[in-house]
Formats: structure tokens, C-alpha cells, sequence
């Protein structure tokens, strides 16, 4: 099995929309979304749910109220500020935690006199399974205000190679998070190859030199797409010739064409409409599958 990782330095690069496509072309691919935290690959995509499982990560504290003494402790060990108050003093508040604010350090969990403070496990969202026209999707939804994305991530791939093995398909193609943080690198470490979607801008190339490095350092093969490559034909060779600097492989050149919005407007990939940027991205899908072997 080989997993595709398609990333880019910022958001709005049109990951996604490339994303899509090449699910299209594969055919016999599984797919994952790994950008937990503002997912939408679903809106193309069309998915009909038939797994969801609960995510949970680290730990909420929750006071008992039937058990509190109103001592204040908790108030006073807190460094996060998600210990609320309400009340004039001490002997006659009644506390509470803000969930939001919550870090799960636990100390207040330690401090407590009484011992009135539970420590559950924090639900922080929900991965699902589905089906969809181009096969089997795994993605994610984190949770407001909840943290852990990389571990949800992690959970992602893990459950699309799952799937892949257990229905014979030989191609993982995951739409990764932007930027270099912790999910990004929860996407790409032990992926066969990843494809940076670029822009022809000086945000652009400053934001893929940020991923090559990192892609680099995990020693991932990459790859370069272009996207909207003629708003700015003379940045656009720069960064390819950057790329090839940097040891990736310029894979191909999207042209600017409202007619992929118009697509997504429908709830269709580019690769499905007779739209001109199509030809750019299947040319695409062929270099990479050259690149491939």
C-alpha cells in the first residue's frame, strides 16, 4: 500500500480541490481527510456515513457539587482560568469548570481536600468511516475548543490503511493540513510521497519552502504542484526552480479557472466536468503516477 499526502504551506491553495480530483482519477483509492480541525472534503465528496466512532484525547476535570465544600482550592491552584465562581465568598460560591479553558493539567484534580473533582476523559470530537463515488473515505470532526488534532489524525490514517488492507486497495490519498505544525506531521511521517500545492506568490514560495524543509527532514519524497501557476508565470518558474533546489520534483501547473468553483458549487470535482483546469490536473495525476513508477 502507498499513501499520498497532499499538503501546502498555508490554507486556501486549492489542497482540497486537487484532492478531490485525484480521488476521482485513482478510482480504486482509499481516502483520508486529515485536516481534522476545519474538514471539507466531505462538501465534494458527498459521503454517506456508515461508521462513527467517539474521539477521545487527555483528560476534563468536573466537580461533584453534591461533594464540594466551596473551599476555593481548586480557584486558587488553577492556572488556566477555567475555574469559575459564583458567589460573594468562599463559604457560600459555588464552582465550576469552564470545559474550554480547561488544559487537563489535573492539578486542581491534586488539591482538592474533599476529593470532589473528577478526572474523565475528555470527548474531543468524532472520526467516521464512509462511503462515497470515488470509495471508502475516513475523516474527522474535532470538537470545539479541543485539542490533540495530531492523535486524531494519527487515528485517521490508521483507520484508512485498516481499510485499505482489508479491501485490497493499494492507494491511500490523504488531504493533510496546512503549515508545518503537529497535524501536518502526523500526516506525512511514513508516507510514500507527498504533493505540496503552491501558489506563484511570495507568500507562496516562502510557505513551500517551510514544507520541503519539513518534508525533507522526514526524509518523504515530494513533489510540487503549481496552482493558478498563469496570475504570475515568472514566480511560478522561480518556484519550481526552487523546488528542484530543495531535491522536489515539479509535478505540474494548474491554470486559474473559475470553472473548478463552479464544480465544487455543484458538489463535483474539477475531474468531472468538461471545465479547461481538468486537463491540469489528470496531466498531473499522470506525472505523478510516472513519478511513482
Amino acid at each position: 500500500m502507498k499513501e499520498l499526502v497532499v499538503i501546502s504551506g498555508k490554507g486556501g491553495t486549492g489542497k482540497t480541490s486537487v484532492t478531490a480530483s485525484l480521488a476521482v482519477l485513482a478510482g480504486n483509492a482509499v481516502l483520508a481527510d486529515c485536516d481534522v480541525d476545519a474538514a471539507d472534503l466531505h462538501l465534494i465528496l458527498s459521503p454517506q456515513v456508515r461508521e462513527r466512532h467517539d474521539f477521545f484525547s487527555g483528560n476534563e476535570a468536573v466537580i461533584r457539587q453534591a461533594d464540594c465544600v466551596a473551599c476555593g482550592g481548586c480557584l486558587a491552584h488553577c492556572r488556566y482560568g477555567a475555574v469559575r465562581r459564583n458567589g460573594r465568598g468562599a463559604g457560600d460560591a459555588v464552582f465550576t469548570i469552564d470545559p474550554a479553558a480547561c488544559e487537563g493539567c489535573g492539578v486542581c484534580v491534586r488539591f482538592c481536600p474533599v476529593g470532589a473533582i473528577d478526572f474523565p476523559e475528555r470527548n474531543c470530537g468524532v472520526w467516521m468511516v464512509s462511503d462515497t463515488r470515488c470509495g471508502p473515505l475516513v475523516h474527522a470532526r474535532l470538537g470545539t475548543a479541543a485539542e490533540n488534532s495530531g492523535k486524531l489524525v494519527s487515528t485517521v490514517r490508521r483507520e484508512a490503511a485498516r481499510v485499505a488492507g482489508e479491501q485490497g486497495r493499494e492507494l491511500v490519498i490523504v488531504d493533510g493540513p496546512p503549515g508545518i505544525g503537529c497535524p501536518v506531521i502526523a500526516s506525512v511521517t511514513g508516507a510514500a510521497r507527498v504533493l505540496a500545492v503552491t501558489e506563484p506568490t511570495v507568500s507562496g514560495e516562502h510557505d513551500l519552502e517551510r514544507v520541503l524543509a519539513l518534508a525533507d527532514h522526514f526524509k518523504i519524497p515530494a513533489s510540487v504542484c503549481v496552482n493558478k501557476w498563469d496570475i504570475n508565470p515568472g514566480m511560478a518558474d522561480r518556484i519550481e526552480g526552487r523546488a528542484r533546489e530543495r531535491g522536489a520534483e515539479p509535478a505540474g501547473r494548474i491554470r486559474y479557472d473559475a470553472g473548478v468553483t463552479r464544480a465544487q458549487l455543484r458538489g463535483l470535482s474539477a475531474v468531472e466536468t468538461d471545465t479547461p483546469g481538468a486537463e491540469d490536473i489528470r496531466a498531473l495525476w499522470r506525472q505523478l503516477a510516472l513519478t511513482e513508477g
